[in-house]
């Protein structure tokens, strides 16, 4: 008998972190402003915390998403010489 066949997972990622980083299967923009490129990013944060952000969100009419990429955008803009 043969040993177990090997499934592949539910995503599989590129050996090589870059290519991954940069790897197209981006859905499509959903305004002009949206980058061709787009990334997800997770942090952990207190119950607490998260609500106060979606309230803050439902208050200016907003989504949490949109929100949040105004916010980082604010924090760190682009810098010349920074890649678009």
């Amino acid at each position: 008998m043969t040993g177990p066949s090997r499934k592949p997972g539910f995503a599989a990622r590129p050996g090589d972190a870059e290519h991954w980083i940069k790897s197209s299967g981006t859905p499509p923009a959903r305004d002009p402003d949206t980058a061709i490129f787009s990334a997800r990013l997770t942090i952990d944060i207190t119950s607490e915390l998260r609500g106060r952000i979606k309230i803050a969100a439902f208050r200016r009419g907003i989504t949490v998403a949109d929100m949040l990429r105004d916010l980082l955008a604010r924090e760190f803009p682009t810098t010349e010489g920074d890649p678009s």
